[in-house]
């Protein structure tokens, strides 16, 4: 598309109805994330974010276990809404994974130990800046996405069947595909109560 980035900022939104397509090649889709790893900014260029991308099979694998580790977990007479909502993820095309590399945090808490108590927290904000240009990257390419967080619920069933290494810690997953619709009406608070200028 050819969205400027301040048109790229308004336009990324959680979309939950999705489909199994994609306007993108697996490897248009490797490219674009890639790019994203690459240039995300970190605290003290750690580069600590890793990333798996899941489709095809791997990404309805990834629903299937998250629907049965919820199923032991919540009772049967409330899992309808749950099931629902898990469906319409795996409804999508692939799915994102965000990991954080604690290694490679707690290598610059000894490091750095005057630091020690916040680079976890720069950690998140790095993946998070990650998270959001590969979300308004897909949605400026025409892919609706949306921002989960089931860990660490399925954090041991997502190690061993993707042989994750120990140190990476799961922070949320991306579901993503072909819009289905269009995302509902967005409200905002008042500015004024969220932002000031120093005068």
């Amino acid at each position: 598309m050819s969205r400027n980035f301040k048109e790229a900022v308004e336009h990324r939104r959680s979309v939950y109805s999705l489909k199994k397509e994609s306007v993108l090649s697996d490897s248009a889709l490797e490219e674009l994330i890639s790019h994203a790893v690459k240039h995300a900014p970190s605290a003290f260029n750690s580069q600590s974010a890793r990333v798996l991308l899941l489709t095809g099979e791997e990404h309805d694998g990834l629903w299937d276990l998250t629907k049965n580790v919820l199923r032991g977990i919540i009772p049967p007479d409330r899992f309808g809404e749950t099931e629902a909502k898990l469906d319409s993820f795996r409804a999508g095309y692939g799915t994102v994974l965000f990991f954080e590399d604690q290694d490679t945090v707690k290598s610059l808490q000894e490091q750095f130990p005057l630091y020690k108590d916040t680079f976890p927290v720069w950690s998140l904000q790095s993946s998070g800046m990650l998270q959001y240009i590969v979300w308004t990257r897909l949605e400026d390419e025409g892919l609706g996405a949306s921002l989960q967080h089931y860990n660490p619920l399925i954090d041991r069933k997502v190690a061993s069947r993707w042989s994750i290494p120990e140190g990476w810690k799961l922070l949320s997953q991306m579901p993503f595909g072909t819009p289905g619709g269009e995302a509902g009406p967005k409200s905002f608070l008042p500015l004024e109560d969220r932002f000031r200028t120093a005068k």
